[in-house]
């Protein structure tokens, strides 16, 4: 009997539709030629959702996300949507789909591939190929948050007025369960991992390298260490190839994921992979956002989301047909073929422009 796959496509906003459509062309074509039935249902989320039914997302979509195999997502957000109700705005839809699927855990390995190293603002970048495994679904972002008004006065008189709290915290279950994954992740690729804090101020910190401590002894082949925040996002700009597994929370991840994607020259040809508890269905997408001023003008780097598709197939533990999607991927950037966000100034004349399209088929071709 030919193996099943039931995938959510969650096309968003912006270039969200062109990319996730491309990935899909990608997926398609390597799982029909394995036999493989790829069954896929669109639905709706972020901008989208709120112009069809008033809210970024549906009750229907967490249903239909839950009953798939796996949730593809394109982006989500835009500035059609920036003044309406903090609550409302498309990005929750994200944290709603991360708490609603019980996710917990983000993955973003960052590769820079040879026929792109000139694109990255460093000089000489080195062998850059780490995972940052980011805290998803606690920290700040969903801590105690409030706005109240203080008669109180600040040391040199001024009145306080309002006060806008948000708070950070972090129970041993959350850190536990993130840290396995990160130690567990470490034993599949180099044995290092890195724990991104800020320990020398922050109690949760202190938790967190705590717990951390405690865990290696259960990881005596993980070479572990501890950097703070601030000296971290130098190191990354000073020695990125010397990292491999980073873990970090909610907060942090986001600020040290933006700065990686800046470091491999494009943040268009960044994967990230979502996942939980185990059986639950993982969410991929690509790490850069909705581009709302090229879309829909064949311009959009699809590759993120199809490397996306190649985590996404790796979770499903079809690895051969993961490696045969960055394979492709490799190949299309060898044979020149760029799109406009990985198009450089002083890289030689043996490439060739092209669109959204353009790029897509060449990655069919090559698989």
């Amino acid at each position: 009997m030919a193996k099943k796959f039931n995938i959510a496509v969650i096309p968003g906003d912006g270039i969200g539709p062109e990319i996730t459509s491309a990935a899909i062309e990608v997926l398609e074509a390597v799982t029909s030629r394995k036999g493989i039935e790829l069954f896929t249902k669109e639905l709706k989320a972020g901008g989208d959702a709120i112009d069809n039914y008033g809210i970024p997302l549906p009750q229907e979509t967490i249903y239909a996300a839950k009953d798939s195999d796996a949730v593809l997502l394109g982006a989500v957000g835009g500035p059609k949507w920036d003044n309406i109700d903090p609550s409302l705005r498309p990005e929750r839809a994200l944290l709603g789909l991360r708490s609603g699927l019980g996710l917990y855990a983000n993955l973003r390995p960052v590769k820079v591939f040879d026929e792109l190293k000139s694109a990255s603002p460093l000089k000489n970048p080195g062998q850059i190929d780490f995972v940052i495994v980011r805290e998803l679904t606690g920290g700040i972002y969903f801590g105690k948050n409030g706005v109240y008004q203080s008669g109180d006065r600040l040391p040199d008189g001024t009145v306080k007025g309002k006060v806008a709290y948000d708070t950070e915290s972090y129970s041993e279950g959350e850190i536990n369960r993130i840290l396995k994954i990160a130690f567990d992740l470490a034993m599949k690729r180099r044995k290092k991992l890195t724990l991104v804090d800020k320990a020398n101020v922050l109690v949760s910190s202190r938790m967190w390298r705590t717990l951390a401590s405690q865990m290696c002894f259960d990881y005596p082949e993980v070479e572990f260490n501890c950097l703070y925040i601030d000296n971290a996002v130098m190191q990354l700009i000073n020695r990125p190839s010397s990292f491999d597994v980073i873990v970090t929370s909610n907060l942090f991840g986001d600020i040290l994921s933006d700065e990686a994607g800046q470091i491999a020259g494009s943040i268009g040809m960044l994967p990230s992979a979502s996942i939980g508890t185990p059986g639950t269905p993982g969410l991929y997408e690509p790490v850069h956002g909705s581009a709302p001023d090229i879309a829909g003008q064949n311009k959009a780097n699809p590759l993120g989301t199809i490397l996306s598709c190649a985590m996404m197939m790796r979770g499903l533990n079809e690895e051969e047909i993961a490696s045969e999607i960055e394979n492709a991927v490799k190949k299309t950037l060898e044979s020149g073929l760029r799109t406009s966000d990985i198009t450089f100034v002083g890289e030689g004349k043996n490439t060739t422009p092209v669109g959204t399209k353009e790029i897509t088929k060449a990655v069919i071709d090559n698989l």
